[in-house]
């Protein structure tokens, strides 16, 4: 019989200005302590991961979005993906205002915008979530 093993659910967030940059967070806490990454986090018991996106987004980096303007870029769970262990993640587009104010919390050191085309190097798998965004969403 194969090995059942522990699955952990989060989201995410790719939240893209008008103006070409993506929002990231740098990391509080390890894995990853001080890099750069999507903002996001578990999705609580009885919540979806859409309300749960709104929240870490808003919790994260200040930037407040009505759960329905998110839109489903994809589930990401590659094996390999997070080194606790199996994290999938769920993750989603909002688009901003370029004038959009942030004020980092939570689990967040800071959160700042990016270019698009200067990322810095990121945790986890960001980077694959952001060029699928930008491949089938951002043309």
């Amino acid at each position: 019989m194969p090995e059942t093993e522990t699955i952990r659910y989060t989201a995410d967030v790719v939240a893209v200005t008008s103006d070409g940059r993506v929002l990231l967070i740098e990391r509080r806490w390890d894995p990853f302590e001080g890099r750069w990454a999507l903002p996001g986090g578990h999705v609580d018991a009885g919540e979806t991961s859409r309300a749960a996106a709104a929240r870490e987004l808003a919790e994260e980096t200040g930037v407040h979005v009505d759960p329905v303007d998110l839109r489903q870029l994809g589930t990401f769970d590659r094996p390999d993906r997070d080194p606790r262990g199996r994290y999938v993640t769920v993750a989603y587009l909002a688009r901003v205002p370029a004038d959009t104010p942030i004020l980092a919390g939570d689990d967040a050191r800071t959160a700042h915008w990016w270019p698009l085309t200067g990322l810095p190097g990121l945790a986890f798998d960001h980077v694959d979530i952001i060029l699928h965004a930008v491949a089938a969403h951002l043309r």
